[in-house]
């Protein structure tokens, strides 16, 4: 190095800048649980009611007692009424931890009554399960009745609660049933 030069620096990594627009992510966080939750309260109720071209709850009892699900008509009732409430809770964005393990809970059963069946069997069970545990980690974003709630702020203790919340009810459903 002689007077006229400038000292060599080294090189630095490559720097990324990954500032996410916030009103955009509430935007996809709405649509997801519009969409994610309207599809569940219609699955539910399908079971329950028969609407939307469902099976009612007759039938999907008979399935469920096939299922090895004792009794059925419970059973289908429960997974009714959680699809179904924990769909609108989260196209709502109310409770969204609570509802996130609602469905956690209910997609464990359905993965653990599908599985034999390979990846055709299970896959949307298991694509419904992570919506809500991303979810429950996430929150509902900004455009949701629990804006501002303690669980939209400390998102990780909540998503971890509504995880084992998840699977404590599903494993509690897989011991009586």
């Amino acid at each position: 190095m002689t007077a006229n030069t400038e000292p060599r620096t080294a090189a630095r990594p490559l720097e990324f800048r990954t500032a996410a627009d916030p009103v955009a992510a509430d935007i996809g966080l709405l649509l997801l649980r519009l969409v994610f939750g309207g599809l569940l309260f219609v699955h539910g109720t399908q079971k329950l009611f028969g609407w939307f071209n469902g099976p009612g709850l007759s039938a999907t009892a008979v399935g469920f007692q096939h299922m090895d699900y004792d009794p059925g008509k419970f059973f289908a009732t429960l997974a009714g009424l959680c699809e179904a409430v924990g769909g609108g809770l989260l196209f709502l964005g109310l409770v969204t931890p609570l509802a996130a393990a609602i469905v956690l809970g209910t997609m464990i059963n359905a993965m653990h009554v599908t599985w034999p069946h390979g990846l055709e069997g299970y896959e949307s069970a298991l694509l419904f399960a992570a919506v809500a545990v991303a979810l429950g980690f996430t929150g509902p974003g900004r455009f949701s009745v629990d804006h501002g709630r303690p669980w939209q702020r400390h998102g990780i203790v909540w998503g971890v609660g509504a995880v084992v919340i998840g699977v404590v009810a599903a494993v509690i459903t897989l011991l009586v049933k």
